[in-house]
C-alpha cells in the first residue's frame, strides 16, 4: 500500500480526541445547553457507547485531561525524597497543571470561555480544583506530621499554591493564551514559595550551632545577618527582631 493511501487513515484522531472536538464545535455553534450526547457522537461518527466509555457524563467532555493530571500529581508526590523541600516540591506539582494547559492554548481558551458562560461547568471546575487542593495538602499533611499546627500549615499552603497558579493561569486565559503561562504560574508561585517555604540547612562555612543574626557589643548597636540566599524575608526579619529582643 502506498504511503498517499495510507495517509489519511494515520491523520485520522483517536476516538477520543475525536468525540472532545465534535463536543466542543457543537458547544460553539449551539451552545452547550443545547447540545446532546447524542448530537456529539452523530458527528463524531461513533455511537453512545463509544462515548460513555471515556466520558461518564457531557461535563467531562470539557474537562479531559484533568484525571491524567490528577494522577501524575499524585505520582510526583509520591515520588517525593525526604530531603526535597515541601513548599518547592508542591509548588512544582501545580506546574503540573499549567503545563497541561498550555500544551493546547486554543483548546484551553476555549474552555475557559465556555466554563464562564455555563454556571453548571463552573461548578464542575470547582470540584476539580479541589481535588488538585486536597492532594496537595495530603502530601505536606504527611511532611508536617509530628509538628504543631502540622494540618493547618498543610491545609493553608496547599490552598495558598492553588489560589497563586489559579490567579496567574486565569489572567493568561482572559488574554487569549498570550504570553508565557510557565513565567506567569513561576512568579505567582514564587510568592508561595517566599511566604512559607522553609530556609535551607547551613553550608559548611556556617558552623552549626552559630546563631544566623548575631548582635555585636558595640556602641553602634550593630545586628550582622548571616542568611542563605533564598531564605525567606520573613525568616530574616523575625531573626532580627529576635536578636533585637535580646538586647
Amino acid at each position: 500500500m502506498s504511503s498517499t493511501t495510507s495517509r489519511p487513515e494515520a491523520a485520522k484522531p483517536p476516538m477520543r480526541e475525536a468525540l472532545v472536538a465534535a463536543a466542543f464545535q457543537l458547544f460553539l455553534e449551539r451552545g452547550y445547553e443545547q447540545t446532546t450526547v447524542d448530537d456529539i457522537v452523530a458527528l463524531a461518527g461513533v455511537g453512545r457507547r463509544s462515548f460513555f466509555r471515556y466520558f461518564p457524563s457531557k461535563e467531562d467532555v470539557v474537562f479531559p485531561d484533568h484525571e491524567r493530571c490528577l494522577a501524575d500529581m499524585t505520582a510526583f508526590l509520591a515520588a517525593s525524597e525526604p530531603d526535597h523541600e515541601p513548599v518547592r516540591r508542591v509548588c512544582d506539582a501545580a506546574r503540573l497543571v499549567m503545563l497541561m494547559y498550555a500544551e493546547n492554548p486554543s483548546f484551553s481558551v476555549q474552555r475557559y470561555r465556555l466554563t464562564k458562560r455555563v454556571p453548571g461547568l463552573r461548578a464542575y471546575e470547582l470540584s476539580v480544583v479541589w481535588r488538585y487542593e486536597r492532594a496537595l495538602a495530603a502530601y505536606l499533611r504527611d511532611r508536617f506530621a509530628g509538628k504543631p499546627d502540622g494540618d493547618l500549615r498543610a491545609d493553608v499552603i496547599a490552598a495558598a499554591t492553588v489560589a497563586a497558579h489559579n490567579n496567574a493561569l486565569r489572567s493568561w486565559l482572559w488574554s487569549d493564551g498570550q504570553g508565557d503561562a510557565a513565567e506567569a504560574v513561576d512568579h505567582a508561585l514564587g510568592s508561595v514559595r517566599t511566604a512559607f517555604g522553609t530556609a535551607p540547612e547551613p553550608s559548611a562555612g556556617v558552623p552549626r550551632g552559630v546563631p544566623l543574626v548575631t548582635a555585636l557589643p558595640d556602641e553602634d548597636d550593630v545586628v550582622v545577618v548571616v542568611s542563605r540566599r533564598g531564605a525567606p524575608l520573613w525568616r530574616v526579619v523575625q531573626e532580627i527582631e529576635t536578636a533585637l529582643a535580646r538586647k
